[in-house]
């Protein structure tokens, strides 16, 4: 939670019903934070969770072997594949 102790340079402005205000200044009283504070670490812990979980892989034993033994024995190009290659390129516009 290093950011949200960090220099507050930036701004987020929402808006929400009367009950969800009152529902988090009520869960940030029982934590004694202020309401920016909670709010602030609750999203933070909220996105580290998600980026983990969109750019973390798990593999379990039989997927994992089966993985590093691709990486172990890379491709070999024949035709087919070279054609599938260059016809990628000529298809997808990569930024």
């Amino acid at each position: 939670m290093d950011a949200a102790i960090q220099n507050k340079n930036e701004r987020i402005n929402l808006r929400l019903k009367s009950s969800a205000k009152s529902l988090i200044e009520r869960a940030a009283s029982f934590e004694g934070q202020t309401v920016s504070h909670f709010i602030l670490t609750s999203a933070l812990e909220r996105a580290e969770k998600t980026v983990q979980m969109h750019e973390t892989m798990t593999l379990n034993a039989k997927n994992s072997s089966i993985f590093f033994k691709a990486l172990a024995n890379p491709v070999r190009f024949n035709r087919k594949l070279t054609a599938a290659l260059e016809e990628h390129d000529q298809r997808v516009v990569s930024k």
